[in-house]
């Protein structure tokens, strides 16, 4: 399946559609596919890794911990 992918802090132009595996999902998960995404001003000021704080409160230091931008 196909999905916008995160790899380094920094404008829209880090963000790269790549094929990742169809996530498993449990006992008492479901399985939503989204045909439409928006990014609110909070995700994109996140997404640039800014405040440097946010980095050291769990968000990763030197690249993002999530893969996706968002929570």
């Amino acid at each position: 399946m196909k999905a916008i992918v995160q790899d380094a802090y920094g404008p829209a132009d880090v963000l790269r559609l790549r094929d990742v595996d169809r996530p498993t999902i449990g006992d008492e998960e479901v399985l939503v596919e989204v045909r439409a995404a928006a990014v609110d001003p909070g995700v994109w000021v996140l997404m640039t890794g800014r405040p440097y704080l946010m980095r050291l409160a769990g968000f990763g230091l030197r690249r993002p911990k999530g893969r996706g931008p968002g929570p």
